[in-house]
Formats: structure tokens, C-alpha cells, sequence
């Protein structure tokens, strides 16, 4: 990898001989995956991008915005997508900053804080994924729908003084909407002078196949199970519910989701081809659970699950034996399924389909755990929410940049792939861009 230091640029930003007046700060993500905060500034406006809770924290702690983040004068922060370790501060953000994200990011975001006893009740300026540009002080800001495992997440098109910068944000190029990023490249190869671009994946092995290959895999799955086929995701991972329920009609099976997954997707689904409950995808059942009827009630939502639970797409454990389907299993799902002499079988497949560093197969109470001790089959089945190394490298070689920042990733020093001139920055350090 090619790299070159911009310190001397930031200490004297007078040494080209140009006015310089957009700065660019990285208050915390140089070093480091999740917990993205970075900030622009020009003629005494500021832009946040992204405030993100680090991945590390427990969930206890608090007080984590970076402490090189002045609090004090206004921001705008813009939100690129609904994962926590890009939004989870927002409730340490001051009450007269302005916030901004994508409509469909608002209500996951929104859903997120419902999901652990709490509410979101700032007010959120929302732009609409084919909305266009729009203005912040100096700035104008295109945002660019992209690929990525969380649902409606954008890269950041930035354009201020004489400058233009692009922020990855999270992305992928193979998930179900790989095209975008395509459009994207096509439309600004060669006209970015700043690309702020993660680097998740640099320096590991993760799984990059694509979407609809993993939706090959669990059709083949579901085809050699006798039993129940469990499978363990992340219920806002709309595209992995996507892929099973294409992979649930494939094999002749039912995809069975739960309350929470199901209010996922009524909240986006709408003006979109995603499966949500009702008579249009009449393969999609939704499993009544007394742990999903309690999430609701401490939500004061009581009366939409007990809406939900009276529609014909509504399904209880007992109608779930030997009715041949592809079941959502969480560990905290357990209690209830036991309840109700729910077991795993030897005929049954057990999937993991999340990232790897969140199993322990080990763990008494993990599903893992309990299909093994019960003769059932167990498998990781997944597919990264982030690029690959080399589509990455492609990534960059075809915007080409005049400088590349990197952010949220830990093995940039690594030689695997060749980059743009890449401006390394420390957390907290400021750079005055040139013209």
C-alpha cells in the first residue's frame, strides 16, 4: 500500500501558497472499527459525520463522544446508516445540534432505542434516498444510496469550497443492492479530491460471497433438512431476511420470523419489493412468543401485538411442529420454545448467520451449544456487511482521488492492496485540505 503522511499540510496549510478553508477532523475511527465520529468545518459551520457508539463499550458506559469534539459551538451531524457503532451516541449529542438521516435509517434507529427500554425523542431532519442534494451552510451534500447490510445506508457526497469529498460510510458490493455502488463509481470516478473510506475488512478472512449465493446455500440446506432449519440473524439485516425467505419458497418451507423482526419490516417495507406480513407474501409467518409480547407492552405497544398476533399470518410454537419451515431463533427465544417441549431434533440444522466474533459454541445457553448437545446439525452459514480487500483496492483505483483518508479499520499499514496517496491522520488530529 502506497502512504503519505499530510502532516506537513495540516502544520502549515499555508506552505502551498492557497487560501485553505475546509478543515477535516477524525475525532475518533483512524485506528479503530465502529464508534465513527469525523468533522468538517468551513467559514465557522461544522458538519458531523456520523456519531457512533465504539463497539467495545459496555453497555452501561457512558460520556464516550470523543473528547477532542467541541460541544460547545452548533454541528449538523449526518447519520449514513442505522448500525449503532455510526449513530448509538446520539443521546450524548447537545440538544441544539441538528440531526439528519435517511427516512427509513430514522424509524431503525428509532426501533433500536424502543428495543432497549428507551426513546429516541429528538427531532430528525430526514432526506429521501432519491431526494437529491441539499444545502448546510457551505456544504452541499448528495446522499448516495448504497450496499451494505444495514438497510438504507448512504454514502456522503460532500462539496464545499472548491472541495469534494466522499464518505464511504459502511458499504459492500455484494450484497442485494451491489448496483448502487456501481451507479456510484460511474457518476463520480475521477471527480473526488478527499475519499474518506473504510477498511472493515483489510487483514482478515471473512466471508464475501455474495447474497444470492448464500440464498443458493440455504435452499440446499432447507432441501437435505428432514426437520426444522433455526437460523440465528440479525433482524435488521433485511437483505439476510430477504435471502431466506427466497431460500424458504425454494425448498417448499415457510419463513418464520418473530414480532420484532416482523415490525422491522412493516417499517421499511413499504414503496419497496421486501417481504412484510400479510396476504401479498403469504410464506411469512410471525411467531407469537410471550418474550415478543413483553418487548411491546415496555414499548406501550401492547395493542399492535395483540393486532399482529389476531392476523392469519400469525403462527404460535404449538402449529409449529412438524409444519416444515425455516424458524428465527434467537438465545433469548429459548424459555419460550422449551415452554411450549420445543427441542432441538437430530433431523433438524441449526445456522449461525451472523459474523463469526459473535458465536460461542461453547456457551451453555447458546443455540450452538444446545443443537450440538442435541444431535443436530450446526453451521456457520454468513456473508460480510462490508468489501472485500480487493474490492476495496478497485473501489479506490476507479474514483481515484487525489487523497484517501482512511477510516474504520485497524490494518491500513497492511501491504495486501495497492491504494490512491493515503493521507493518515491520528483521532482528534486536524487536516486543512488544499485546493
Amino acid at each position: 500500500m502506497q502512504s503519505r503522511l499530510c502532516q506537513s499540510t495540516a502544520q502549515n496549510p499555508a506552505a502551498r501558497g492557497v487560501p485553505l478553508t475546509l478543515s477535516l477532523t477524525v475525532h475518533r475511527g483512524t485506528e479503530q472499527i465502529g464508534g465513527s465520529c469525523i468533522e468538517l468545518e468551513a467559514e465557522g459551520e461544522r458538519l458531523i459525520l456520523d456519531a457512533g457508539r465504539p463497539l467495545d463499550a459496555p453497555r452501561e458506559a457512558r460520556d464516550l463522544l470523543p473528547l477532542t469534539l467541541d460541544r460547545v459551538r452548533p454541528a449538523t451531524v449526518l447519520f449514513s446508516h442505522p448500525h449503532m457503532d455510526h449513530w448509538g451516541l446520539v443521546g450524548e449529542l447537545p440538544d441544539h445540534w441538528s440531526l439528519m438521516t435517511g427516512h427509513k435509517s430514522a424509524e431503525l434507529m428509532r426501533l433500536t432505542e424502543e428495543l432497549f427500554g428507551g426513546v429516541l425523542d429528538r427531532s430528525i431532519t430526514c432526506w429521501n434516498s432519491r431526494g437529491g442534494s441539499f444545502r448546510v451552510g457551505p456544504f452541499t451534500v448528495t446522499p448516495f444510496l448504497t450496499d451494505h447490510s444495514a438497510f438504507d445506508a448512504y454514502m456522503l457526497l460532500i462539496e464545499c469550497s472548491g472541495t469534494r469529498l466522499l464518505y464511504t460510510g459502511d458499504f459492500r458490493t455484494h450484497g442485494r443492492k451491489a448496483k448502487l455502488v456501481e451507479v456510484t463509481l460511474k457518476k463520480l470516478a475521477g471527480t473526488v479530491d478527499v475519499l474518506l473510506m473504510e477498511g472493515t475488512n483489510l487483514g482478515t478472512a471473512k466471508p464475501v460471497i455474495t447474497e444470492r449465493e448464500l440464498e443458493h446455500r440455504f435452499a440446499d440446506v432447507a432441501g437435505r433438512t428432514r426437520g426444522q432449519v433455526f437460523v440465528q440473524w440479525s433482524a435488521q439485516n433485511i437483505d439476510r431476511t430477504v435471502t431466506l425467505y427466497r431460500a424458504a419458497l425454494r425448498s417448499g418451507r415457510e419463513l418464520v420470523i418473530d414480532l420484532y423482526a416482523a415490525d422491522v419490516l412493516n417499517r421499511v417495507a413499504q414503496d419497496t419489493n421486501i417481504p412484510r406480513p400479510g396476504r401479498d407474501f403469504d410464506k411469512l409467518r410471525v411467531l407469537i412468543l410471550p418474550s415478543g409480547q413483553r418487548l411491546f407492552h415496555r414499548a406501550g405497544r401492547s395493542a399492535e401485538a395483540d393486532r399482529m398476533a389476531r392476523q392469519p399470518y400469525a403462527i404460535s410454537r404449538r402449529r409449529l411442529v412438524g409444519r416444515p419451515s425455516i424458524i428465527m431463533l434467537r438465545d433469548s427465544m429459548f424459555p419460550d420454545f422449551e415452554r411450549a417441549g420445543i427441542t432441538f431434533e437430530p433431523d433438524d440444522t441449526y445456522v449461525f448467520s451472523n459474523w463469526k466474533g459473535y458465536l460461542d459454541p461453547n456457551a451453555p445457553q447458546s443455540g450452538w451449544n444446545r443443537a450440538t448437545a442435541n444431535g443436530a446439525r450446526t453451521l456457520h452459514l454468513h456473508t460480510s456487511g462490508h468489501a472485500s480487500a480487493r474490492e476495496l483496492e478497485r473501489f479506490a483505483a476507479q474514483l481515484n482521488p487525489r487523497w484517501l483518508v482512511p477510516v474504520h479499520g485497524i490494518a491500513w499499514a497492511t501491504p495486501e492492496i495497492t491504494l490512491p496517496p493515503v493521507c493518515r491522520l491520528a483521532d482528534g488530529e486536524t487536516w486543512n485540505v488544499p485546493h
